[in-house]
């Protein structure tokens, strides 16, 4: 799922609805989200899939986005800093200078 997919997946709630999902679970467990759909004046449907999307968005952001502490922050933004310099013969060198002469670059 594309950034601008996710995005509209987060909106979803706000547009119309025209796919179904079906589930099966125990007695209990609908009673329970029953009850907690009722704590919340919402119908089952409308709880249930509120909570599944908020999880699901929770999930993929856990799974893209790196948080770092201040110090590793620093570390990191340092090594982009001071990265070393590239021999001419170097593989990364050759394939940027073969880059700028098929773009007319130099």
């Amino acid at each position: 799922m594309s950034r601008p997919e996710f995005a509209a997946a987060h909106q979803a709630e706000k547009t119309s609805k025209s796919e179904r999902l079906e589930a099966r679970l125990s007695r209990e467990q609908k009673e329970l989200l029953q009850w907690a759909a009722d704590l919340e004046g919402r119908s089952l449907t409308d709880f249930v899939v509120s909570h599944a999307q908020n999880a699901a968005v929770q999930t993929i952001s856990e799974h893209t986005v790196i948080k770092l502490n201040r110090a590793d922050s620093i570390a990191f933004a340092e090594s982009l800093q001071s990265s070393p310099e590239l021999s001419e013969d170097a593989p990364l060198a050759r394939a940027i200078s073969r880059y700028k002469q098929s773009q007319g670059l130099g």
